[in-house]
This record gives structure tokens, sequence and C-alpha cells, in this order.
């Protein structure tokens, strides 16, 4: 029993022979999107969910989710039904396609998801201007999502896949109609995520993007797990070696060519000088571009990870410290920018009001007592009354 309860300390998501198998109306069976599944995904483990179109990463999705039945099989997500309400209430989820109320504002959206899982109006209003922050459309927090351009629902959509603090996100093309500075963004929140103890479920087409945030992958075809394993297992490969050093001199270059040839034939080598990506070269313009203010009325860089994310994380400070430096790049202009410290303003003179009515009579007095010649003679006492009453209510406010 002992031992059970060990090897189940962690574990998330558990499939046994799991199946789900379509049929038509006549109870016939259509087609099988899924079968016969087994895998585990266990605490701060990132899982990429991989296959072709139809291969049945929805279908699996659907079911840890609760809105399909599984045919066969056992599914158990914290080690309880899917359909379990409890067990809901753990998960986030960002599906392929946005589903949001169009006329509903940026926090508004939030505001409604967030009353979904009954909190309160306060933890609501906070958590929804720290995601905003996060997914840098704080500046458009009032706009109607339906005015948002496909980048920016996504990431009003990966907000509110947060709200309710998840043990378990489920991502389901994150990074689907996002510029390369928000494909950036997600893969770094995902990568802090993992480290606040987060369990992340992602299925993309984008492999590259999978390659950079998971620990583990899952290959699907027809329904069945074609390899899994973790990207060293998988992606190494044996017999050969990769030797990366700075630039050397060319009698230097010319030393170490004679030894390889010695060894090897001319085919069985090759020397050349490593590149940048086209997204590391991307993101170096773009930050040139933010460096020096440029405006922009899209989504802007996201902020830090919102505090409610990673209020249960024991960590030391000097890891927060080395995660703000990572976010360090991905913030506004002035907010990365070093701001000059502004000089202190002298405190205004404080005004006693009721030496100024006092001195407002006199001064209306010396006027009434100038002679004709020097001025005419005006009624004032109508102005006199007004400009107590105002003095008057000045000091009731005070």
């Amino acid at each position: 029993m002992a031992d059970a309860d060990t090897k189940n300390a962690g574990l998330i998501v558990s499939s046994v022979g799991l199946v789900k198998e379509f049929r038509d109306f006549w109870n016939r069976p259509k087609a099988k999107a899924v079968n016969d599944l087994d895998f585990e995904v266990r605490e701060g483990e990132v899982l990429g969910l991989l296959g072709p179109n139809g291969s049945g990463k929805s279908t699996t999705v659907k079911m840890l989710l609760g809105l399909l039945y599984p045919t066969a099989g056992r599914l158990t997500v914290f080690g309880k039904s899917p359909r379990d309400v409890d067990t809901k209430r753990l998960i986030g989820y960002l599906p392929e396609e946005s589903y949001l109320y169009k006329y509903l504002t940026a926090y508004e959206t939030l505001d409604f998801f967030g009353s979904l899982f009954n909190l309160s109006a306060l933890e609501r209003r906070k958590r929804a201007e720290q995601l905003l922050e996060m997914v840098g459309l704080s500046h458009a927090r009032n706009r109607p999502v339906g005015e948002f351009s496909k980048g920016m629902t996504r990431r009003i959509g990966l907000a509110q896949a947060m709200i309710n603090d998840p043990a378990l996100l489920i991502l389901d093309e994150p990074t689907s109609g996002l510029d390369p500075l928000g494909c950036r963004e997600v893969k770094d929140l995902i990568h802090l995520l993992k480290k606040r103890g987060k369990t992340v479920i992602v299925t993309s087409h984008l492999l590259s993007d999978i390659e950079e945030v998971c620990d583990r992958v899952i290959i699907l075809y027809g329904g069945k797990i074609r390899a899994q394993g973790t990207l060293n297992d998988l992606l190494t490969i044996e017999g050969t070696s990769r030797i990366t050093t700075p630039q050397l001199k060319p009698e230097t270059m010319e030393k170490v060519l004679a030894i390889l040839r010695s060894q090897l034939s001319e085919e069985e080598f090759r020397v050349d000088h490593p590149r940048m990506s086209l997204e590391e070269f991307f993101l170096d313009v773009v930050n040139k571009a933010q460096a020096e203010s440029v405006e922009t009325y899209g989504a802007r860089s996201g902020g830090q990870i919102a505090d409610y994310l990673s209020s249960g994380s024991a960590e030391s400070e000097e890891e927060l410290k080395a995660k703000k430096e990572l976010l360090d790049s991905l913030t506004r202009p002035d907010q990365a920018a070093e701001k000059a410290p502004e000089p202190e303003r002298p405190a205004e003179p404080s005004v006693d009001t009721g030496k100024l009515a006092g001195l407002s009579d006199d001064l209306l007095k010396k006027k009434e007592e100038k002679p004709a010649a020097e001025e005419p003679q005006e009624d004032l006492s109508e102005a006199n009354a007004k400009l107590k009453d105002m003095l008057s209510g000045m000091n009731r406010k005070d």
C-alpha cells in the first residue's frame, strides 16, 4: 500500500487503456479517435502532445476536461474523474479558438471568468489587473474584445485560462496567431509556471515551440502513441559529435583541419559558422525599436508574472531575482529603461482660509474708502457676500 502511495505521489494525470470511439445514428462504430492510450503526467512537468490533424490530440484533451466520456479505459485527473466539479476548479484551459463575448471589454472578460470560480470582487479586480499587465494588454483594458486582432485575442484568452490560478494548465495551440514577440513571451511564461510547480500540457503544430518548452513529448498517429519520452532521449543522434569554439586563428584552424583530414574523409565532417535563428534576429530588431520608444497601438510586451500565480512557491530570493532579470527584456521600454530620479518639489505653503477671508474683508473696505476722484465708487456688497460664501464653503470642506 505504501509503495502504491509513493508511486502516485505527484501524479496529476493517469490514463490506462483509454479508448474513445465515435458512433453513428444507429450506434454503429464510425471512427476510433483514441485507441488504447497509456500515459502519465506528473506535477511540475511540461508535456507536449503532438500529432498530425486527426491523430486524437483534441479528443484526448476533451476527455481530460470531462467534455467527452471515454468509451473504455480509465482516466483520472488529480486522482478523480475529469467530470468531478472540484477537479475542474484546478484546471485552466486555452482552446484552439478563443470563444469570448465580443462586446465585453478585456477587463470585463476576466472579471466574468473570475466570477465563474466564485472569486470575490476584490480578488477578481486584483487578478485581472495583474493578468492584463502580464499579457501586455493593460492599455487596452477598456476596449471590447471584438475589436482585438487574433494575436490580442489569444493573449486575453491566455489570461482567462489563468484567472483561477490552476494547478494544471492545458494550452491548445497557445502561440497560434501570435507574432514572434508574443510567442517568445508565452514560452518564457510556460518556463516560469513550471518553476512555480504548475503542470502544463501543450498541443501545437509548431514543433520548434514544443522543443523549447517541453520536458517530454507524446506523438500520436491514428489514435495510438507512436513515440514518447524526454526530448534528450528522442532527439540525440548517437554516433556523432559537435564541437563549438570561439573564432580560431587561421593557423590554428589549419592544424585542426589537418587532424580531421588525417582521421576522416572530407565527406564525413563539416566546418561552418553558427547562425542566429530568425526568431532571435527578429526579437533583437524589435527590442531595439522598443528601446527607441517607438509607439505601437497593438499588443505590447508583457510585464512580470501575476503575483497570485507565484503565491504558493517557496523559492529563494536568488531564484526570484534571476527570473525578474529574465523578464526585463520583455517589459515595456519605459519600464525597462533606467529612469533618472525626479527632483524633489518644494512643499506648497498651506493657506489659512480664515485669514484669507479676513484679508479679503480688509481689502474690500479699503477699496470702498477710496475717494471718487481716484476710482468710481462701486457697490461691492453683493460681490463681498459671494466671496464670503465661497470661502466659508472651503472651510467646511477642510
